[in-house]
């Protein structure tokens, strides 16, 4: 469930957070980087999405687009992680930790969203948000194990990699995505960075398409991936070519050309 946040605090928000903590929260560095890939992979395919950025970028990188944070307990032992930003996403083992991360987080200036699982981030929600306050938008999303072969089905001979000279169809596409799902354009908040993490992903082969006569039939990017999961987003088919089959075609041979998506 992803949730968008409204930023505004009162006196009664502050109050949430009067308790104690019996946790401490630190930045975390590029020498912390084993010790976060063991904790992470506890839960795999629940975590791809932070093992995927540490694997990619490492701990600090402007491309994280935040900042990766620890919990721990009074011994020092690891009990949460969190990465704190644009994207805010939150592992942890403890309520402690839990409400540490909310009054973090309400700190982070350019936080768009709030990814993970139900129970979670409802728990979460309720430490970080005002009295009465209502997150703009939850949206939920559903996890697939593939468990065994997929029944055959018709291949796509052209469906590839992206190039950069695809670039273009690929921002435009994913610009309608955000919008359609954010209200705002990318385009319009981020022109320059939406450019540069598309071709930084389509240069790493995490975009796939199939284009026909020129128009973009199909489009899928591998957001994260590690030796336990891949995580797809912005899937998209052409509008005057659905309900033909094309997407399910598509996503059967990304699943047979990424065994962990």
């Amino acid at each position: 469930m992803a949730v968008p946040i409204l930023r505004q605090e009162t006196e009664a928000t502050l109050n949430v957070f009067d308790a104690p903590e019996s946790c401490t929260i630190s930045e975390l560095g590029e020498e912390h980087r084993s010790e976060i890939l063991d904790f992470l992979a506890a839960r795999p395919i629940h975590t791809v999405l932070m093992a995927s950025m540490v694997r990619d970028n490492g701990m600090v990188s402007p491309y994280n687009r935040g900042s990766f944070y620890a919990s721990r307990d009074e011994r020092g032992q690891l009990e949460g992680v969190a990465l704190v930003g644009h994207v805010t996403v939150i592992e942890a083992e403890t309520e402690a930790s839990l409400l540490a991360f909310a009054r973090l987080t309400r700190h982070c200036l350019n936080t768009h969203l709030i990814r993970g699982e139900r129970q979670t981030i409802e728990r979460f929600w309720r430490c970080y948000a005002n009295f009465g306050q209502e997150p703009r938008r939850i949206s939920r999303e559903l996890m697939f194990e593939l468990r065994e072969p997929l029944p055959a089905t018709e291949p796509v001979d052209d469906l590839r990699p992206a190039t950069l000279n695809d670039l273009e169809q690929v921002l435009k596409i994913n610009a309608l995505l955000a919008f359609q799902e954010g209200g705002t354009s990318p385009f319009n908040r981020d022109p320059s960075g939406f450019r540069q993490r598309a071709a930084r992903r389509i240069e790493q082969n995490r975009v796939w398409v199939w284009v026909r006569d020129g128009k973009m039939i199909f489009k899928a990017d591998v957001i994260a991936e590690t030796p336990e999961a891949a995580y797809l987003e912005g899937v998209h088919v052409d509008a005057e070519e659905r309900m033909k089959g094309y997407g399910r075609r598509c996503m059967t041979q990304l699943a047979r050309t990424f065994p962990s998506v």
